[in-house]
């Protein structure tokens, strides 16, 4: 078995160098990287300081290419990231900050179901937030080159974050590809979402919860949100609808489906909004549950561009607001 486990490891890391063996080494793309990150505006000092000891991760570069071997279907994906233990701990969070969430709302329109469903399906309510290094992370995925300018900005970004001392170096930590905090924001969104909501000179979307409900709801304020609108709902199709007319980029008023035979769940007809729009959404396809997708379900997938993701913290929101 030891024999086993060293040709094992001897074989991984010669895939990790094998890899990136056609780029310079760290070191050398570290010297062209300092230039890039002190024109923008990270200090010499700091960039010395912030990279010092930062190696390329080889768990890193493995994740970043590993696909996976089959696509769950948005059942399985939904009963996953919707258990009843999330949604009862939902609920009680939800309480717990109802006051602070609906006082946020009054700022930026998004209600507090909303917040809580984000929070917890991408940290389950801030229990995980990943356990890497953002800078070493980043430099990793820079020096690796496969996305090497968007990886190089985000890196720029996270030593600009450190630099202007909202978070430690030691305590910067994310996921392997850089999303940080318990809304699990990159760089970037960082530097154009996060909120200081209590005023103390620092945006902590790594320990503040108050940074990180007024974080997720500016995102979603600056990305479209509708105050007082649904995300959208569950329908009941009485006939089947032409695939080339679903989809979250197909927009079209609710008339317009009322006429195609769209009802709720319950049969009946739909709610007749003036000017509201409304996309079929059929995460499974055809032969699995149909959503009216209304404009809040767009602002969630500037969040996350995935159908599953955006339906299913809708779902969330509102199995966390039905007390």
């Amino acid at each position: 078995m030891r024999i086993i486990a060293i040709i094992t490891a001897t074989l991984l890391t010669a895939t990790f160098f094998a890899r990136s063996a056609h780029a310079e080494s760290f070191q050398v793309w570290q010297q062209g990287f300092k230039v890039k990150a002190v024109a923008a505006g990270v200090s010499p000092e700091w960039f010395e300081k912030a990279m010092q000891g930062v190696e390329p991760i080889e768990r890193v570069i493995e994740l970043d290419g590993k696909q996976p071997e089959h696509k769950i279907t948005f059942e399985q994906y939904k009963k996953n990231v919707i258990s009843q233990t999330r949604i009862d701990k939902g609920r009680k969070l939800y309480k717990q900050h109802y006051n602070e969430l609906k006082d946020l709302e009054k700022i930026y329109g998004v209600a507090p179901q909303y917040v809580i469903a984000l929070w917890g399906i991408e940290t389950n309510f801030g229990g995980y937030t990943g356990g890497f290094q953002v800078i070493d992370s980043l430099a990793t995925l820079a020096w690796d080159g496969r996305r090497r300018a968007f990886f190089e900005k985000e890196l720029i970004n996270a030593l600009k974050i450190s630099q202007d001392g909202h978070i430690s170096l030691k305590n910067m930590k994310g996921s392997w590809a850089g999303a940080m905090g318990q809304n699990q924001f990159m760089p970037s969104s960082f530097l154009a979402y996060a909120v200081d909501s209590n005023n103390d000179g620092k945006r902590d979307i790594w320990t503040d919860t108050s940074d990180v409900f007024a974080s997720t709801s500016n995102y979603l304020k600056t990305n479209g949100w509708t105050a007082g609108e649904k995300w959208g709902r569950q329908v009941y199709l009485t006939k089947p609808i032409a695939k080339s007319l679903t989809g979250p980029k197909i927009k079209k008023s609710l008339s317009f489906w009322k006429e195609l035979g769209v009802q709720t769940l319950t049969g009946k007809p739909l709610p007749t909004v003036d000017g509201m729009m409304a996309s079929l959404v059929q995460p499974d396809g055809p032969e699995g549950p149909s959503y009216l997708a209304y404009n809040n379900y767009q602002s969630i997938m500037h969040w996350n561009r995935s159908t599953y993701f955006a339906t299913s913290v809708g779902l969330l929101a509102d199995l966390i607001a039905k007390q």
